[in-house]
């Protein structure tokens, strides 16, 4: 189940960042690298932020 949500919340701001980008300012592109650089450090590390987050609320891996 978390990585249900997991996948869902960054599918979500992922396309927030698309958003953003278009409507608002060039400048909501850095979201979208914030979102990948943390990504690709949880695949090394094996510790990422939200799925910490998602824990703490009672979601069940």
């Amino acid at each position: 189940m978390l990585n249900t949500y997991f996948r869902v919340i960054v599918g979500f701001m992922v396309l927030l960042t698309v958003f953003l980008t278009y409507y608002v300012s060039v400048n909501w592109l850095w979201f979208g690298v914030f979102i990948g650089v943390n990504m690709i450090q949880s695949a090394f590390t094996k510790w990422c932020l939200l799925e910490v987050i998602l824990t703490k609320l009672g979601v069940k891996s």
